[in-house]
């Protein structure tokens, strides 16, 4: 059966943030994600997982200045050094919230930038990043993210990823997959899961075209939970999307799941 995570940055917003770890806790999940911890100490966050009895499935490398529209650094030749720093920074969070999964963010190509630039520039931050974790026992992670909802960004295709990766060539390097932005690409998700499961490390879900919850767009998700069963993922399904109404409300595609945790 997937083990569902709360991505408490989609999920919850009725309710302050550091108050949603009781909250997802209380609707039965046992897991969370969430985009950036950095603005919170460490050991609070830490104390908040373990008051509630919740593993953090996923945190994100420091992706730039969010608020003024970046969407990660890992591709832009002049910011090496701040990625590095994110990494180091990254890596001291994840290990006092327990969490063995860090997402790094491409970013959105610059303008004029030189493909070849960009290509070498994120696989060498790829290299350095996953080196870094793999002494720490933590699996990074990339992710393709669609065009519409984020145009321009790097990297948009999991064939492009699974290159990358393949190219890069870090035993701890894999695919985030998000069902969502590749059902928005135009992509069969439960092709490319079946066919690619051993190179996914973490996946997330929303439905398609609105990125709301299970069950309100047009993507097959009991059938896909069935395939994940039968594929034998072993590993955290993020639940990333934007509840049509309430978060509470629209729970219900998820507690026949979580009841049987």
């Amino acid at each position: 059966m997937p083990r569902f995570a709360a991505n408490i940055s989609f999920l919850y917003t009725e309710v302050d943030f550091l108050d949603r770890f009781a909250a997802a806790a209380e609707a039965g999940f046992t897991a969370v994600e969430w985009h950036f911890p950095y603005g919170f100490d460490k050991h609070d966050l830490a104390r908040h997982l373990a008051d509630n009895g919740l593993t953090c499935a996923l945190i994100n490398l420091p992706a730039g200045d969010w608020d003024g529209g970046e969407r990660g650094i890992a591709c832009l030749p002049d910011r090496v050094a701040e990625f590095e720093d994110g990494v180091v920074r990254a890596i001291d969070y994840a290990e006092a919230l327990g969490c063995r999964r860090i997402n790094c963010l491409a970013g959105v190509t610059p303008s004029g930038g030189d493909d070849d630039d960009l290509a070498a520039t994120f696989a060498a931050n790829l290299r350095h990043a996953a080196a870094r974790m793999a002494e720490a026992g933590i699996t990074l992670l990339i992710e393709p993210i669609n065009t519409r909802d984020m145009p321009g960004f790097y990297l948009n295709r999991s064939a492009q990823a699974l290159s990358i990766i393949d190219a890069v060539a870090a035993e701890n390097l894999m695919l985030q997959y998000d069902v969502y932005h590749m059902a928005i690409m135009a992509e069969d998700p439960a092709a490319t899961i079946e066919a690619k499961l051993d190179h996914i490390g973490h996946i997330q879900i929303a439905d398609a075209p609105g990125r709301h919850e299970p069950g309100t767009g047009d993507i097959d998700y009991p059938a896909l939970f069935d395939l994940l069963d039968r594929l034998g993922y072993a590993g955290w399904v993020g639940c990333e999307y934007k509840p049509a109404t309430t978060t509470i409300e629209g729970l219900g595609w998820v507690k026949p799941y979580l009841k049987r945790e």
